[in-house]
């Protein structure tokens, strides 16, 4: 019992700490195009996002049934499984953000879980249809509707006020974009906070301390809203900076419409239960709004890097949850600690590596890397 106690603490310390990350991780889903555009202060931008994160915890419940109940076995589940998943998953994300990529935080913290009860109980532990219908046909449709909403929406919004006092349109938008980047802050919380409580319900459920089927109790839900809340406040400044400047020079009237368009596809599949990223929904309306707007340069250089991080971030957070699976279930409380010990020292380090080049709310505008590699060679001698 001791054991499990332990066990059960550090899992539910492990899923905070994931929560967080993912809020810092994925604070550019609803504020990059905002601040991009001058319609938020960078600062104003995320302590909107963070509360709005935290309110959007308590709307719904049925993406953390979804992951409680749904991918995986739950009767063959230890915590053990469920805290060598969370160990990948916070990894990719640190190691993500150090690149400026905004990759799914989502998709990190499946495939953390899926590799780590691989291991640990087998493939026949993992609910590989549940996968497909749940998580990987949202991953490859989201994206797509997003994108094509946004493109049309941005399309009609340029040929709708063509003739208006640009002036008026741009102070226009910009206020509109205060209440879509906000509903698009709700509907991440809706949606992303949820994955927390799902991993920690599922390890109370593994340990008998909730029924087979049970919801996240509410202190579950308070404290997951809470870390996501804070880790968004943080601001995640180097994905924002690629979101807001790196796939395309984003104007105001792009930023409202990718913005709706996200909230509505977020908002949609956390009500079905979908456990989508909303990186790659914010990702896609992006990239649509760049190509509604005639005459605009979508980096394409950028786009496909962010695909790619897309593409490998599951099986990546896969590999290295099923890594520390296999020291965890064997060393008992020793391999915990060991795991713990190493995961910390990689994460410490890559702060320490991020820290080389930082960047802030000050300088989030600026032009990056990313954008200058992306751009013409015309441009970049400007940008330098």
């Amino acid at each position: 019992m001791d054991h499990i106690t332990f066990l059960v603490a550090v899992v539910v310390v492990t899923a905070l700490a994931f929560d967080f990350t993912n809020g810092f991780h994925d604070t550019a889903n609803a504020m990059a195009t905002s601040i991009a555009t001058g319609a938020l202060a960078p600062r104003v931008a995320v302590l909107i996002s963070g509360v709005l994160n935290l309110a959007g915890a308590f709307l719904s419940t049925e993406v953390a049934r979804t992951i409680s109940g749904g991918i995986v076995d739950d009767s063959l589940v230890t915590p053990a499984m469920v805290f060598a998943g969370l160990v990948g998953a916070i990894l990719w994300n640190l190691l993500t953000w150090l690149l400026g990529l905004p990759s799914s935080s989502s998709h990190a913290l499946f495939g953390g879980l899926i590799g780590a009860v691989w291991v640990g109980a087998g493939t026949g532990a993992v609910n590989f249809d549940a996968v497909v219908d749940k998580i990987l046909l949202p991953a490859l449709a989201s994206p797509l509707v997003a994108g094509v909403a946004a493109l049309t929406a941005t399309y009609l919004a340029y040929r709708l006020t063509a003739r208006a006092r640009q002036g008026s349109v741009k102070r226009g938008f910009r206020l509109g974009q205060i209440a879509s980047a906000s509903m698009v802050s709700l509907a991440h919380g809706t949606n992303d906070a949820q994955k927390t409580m799902g991993v920690i319900t599922l390890t109370l459920i593994s340990v008998g301390a909730l029924a087979p089927g049970s919801g996240p109790p509410p202190w579950v839900i308070t404290s997951a809203g809470l870390a996501i809340a804070l880790g968004t406040y943080i601001g995640g400044w180097r994905i924002i900076r690629t979101m807001g400047k790196g796939l395309t020079e984003i104007e105001s009237p792009q930023g409202f419409t990718a913005e709706t368009a996200s909230s509505a596809v977020i908002l949609t599949s956390a009500h079905m239960g979908f456990a989508l990223s909303t990186t790659q929904v914010a990702s896609g309306s992006i990239l649509g709004a760049g190509l509604g707007r005639r005459l605009a340069e979508v980096r394409w250089g950028v786009a496909g890097r962010i695909a790619l991080a897309w593409l490998v971030t599951l099986p990546s957070a896969a590999l290295v949850g099923g890594l520390a699976a296999s020291v965890v279930t064997h060393g008992g409380n020793a391999g915990t600690v060991v795991v713990a010990l190493v995961g910390a020292a990689l994460a410490l380090g890559i702060v320490l590596l991020a820290r080389r080049n930082p960047v802030r709310a000050s300088n989030v505008n600026d032009a990056n890397e990313v954008s200058v590699r992306a751009a013409r060679p015309e441009k970049v001698s400007k940008a330098v």
